[in-house]
């Protein structure tokens, strides 16, 4: 009998073990047994703007089937960064002014193709100025400037080159902000190993990995940016991503104390904040006029922790990728008038020609 039962133990260990070597981090996600109130937002308090999305089929989009979803979330206005430039621009906006006039804004991109070579400075400012007489009302520069983008000798182009001051300088008599994406999360520069809080994602998602020379220093390539809002303080910045500084707002707070032309927008760093509730909220109160809207990628279910972070105060509750953030939310319950200046009044202010008639 002892005998039977011993194989029976061993039976179950093994099943047990077995199991166990079957699931892996990111499957384990058990229900929270803590029992606290929950206020489930779908829908924004407030009609507002996503300064940061990307649609990258707009000169053809069916953009009926965009606005309904948008209006699902109170969405009243998506500013689409991927607007390129020239002719695919000009197509955009056609569509929009035919079937949406009032919801979208575009922004335009710039061509570094050729950077270094006789007048493409000055075509670069050209074809600028041409895209927002045909209705770009700001300019979006993606991280490849600092990342991929060569001269046309081979050599990195740093995000303050010289040669690219004449477009920011543009910008500021244009008054358009200029949206910038500059470097990855730290995490992505540091060992991926126990120790390294973005490992999961860097396990899942290799291709995120970068190093000092994979393209330069993290360090290296914000203080590059930061030089350039410095040198070009006629011009309005908006640092996305909240300047991939969402995790030390101390640090954060001595940026925008120093360089009063930068603003911010929290496109995929919604968890940061949403793990620090006190110190965000104490954040938001201080930048309240300076800081905007921003999603990222457009995933409509996505936008219920943006608004819950920000209009309540729930107690954890998870984020909506647990890749990115294994850790779970608390709200900062902003009251109204902060909230009012996050959806909407700040980017009515920054961001030109919006339509004030769809917002209170």
């Amino acid at each position: 009998m002892k005998k039977a039962l011993f194989s029976f133990s061993c039976i179950l260990f093994v099943f047990y073990t077995t199991a166990q070597a079957k699931m892996d981090f990111e499957k384990y996600d058990p229900p929270s047994t803590l029992i606290v109130p929950e206020h489930k937002v779908t829908r924004a308090k407030f009609p507002f703007i996503d300064v940061h999305n990307h649609q990258f089929n707009m000169p053809k989009q069916n953009l009926d089937g965009l606005v309904k979803d948008m209006d699902r979330l109170n969405m009243a206005v998506m500013v689409n960064l991927s607007g390129q430039n020239g002719d695919v621009l000009k197509q955009s906006i056609t569509n929009i002014r035919s079937n949406a006039p009032k919801r979208f804004i575009v922004f335009a991109n710039i061509n570094f193709d050729g950077i270094g070579e006789v007048n493409w400075i000055a075509n670069a400012v050209k074809q600028l100025e041409e895209d927002v007489k045909n209705g770009a009302n700001g300019l979006k520069i993606y991280k490849s400037l600092g990342f991929s983008v060569k001269d046309n000798t081979g050599k990195r182009v740093a995000v303050d080159d010289a040669r690219l001051d004449a477009i920011w300088k543009k910008c500021g008599e244009l008054k358009i902000p200029v949206i910038i994406h500059t470097a990855d999360p730290k995490p992505f520069w540091d060992t991926v190993n126990e120790r390294n809080e973005r490992w999961l994602e860097l396990v899942t998602h290799p291709g995120r990995k970068r190093s000092a020379t994979d393209p330069e220093p993290f360090e290296q390539l914000i203080e590059e940016q930061h030089r350039m809002f410095r040198k070009h303080r006629g011009t309005t910045f908006i640092a996305a991503h909240f300047g991939w500084y969402a995790n030390d707002l101390v640090k954060l707070s001595q940026l925008m104390d120093e360089m009063p032309n930068v603003v911010v927008e929290f496109g995929a760093v919604i968890a940061e904040l949403g793990r620090q509730p006190k110190a965000a909220r104490a954040f938001f109160t201080k930048y309240q006029d300076r800081i905007l809207f921003g999603k990222d990628s457009w995933v409509p279910d996505e936008y219920a922790t943006y608004f819950r972070v920000l209009e309540t105060e729930d107690e954890y509750f998870p984020y909506h990728k647990k890749y990115h953030a294994f850790w779970r939310m608390y709200g900062m319950g902003l009251p109204d008038e902060i909230l009012r200046k996050v959806y909407y009044k700040n980017a009515l202010r920054i961001v030109p020609n919006i339509d004030k008639s769809l917002f209170p």
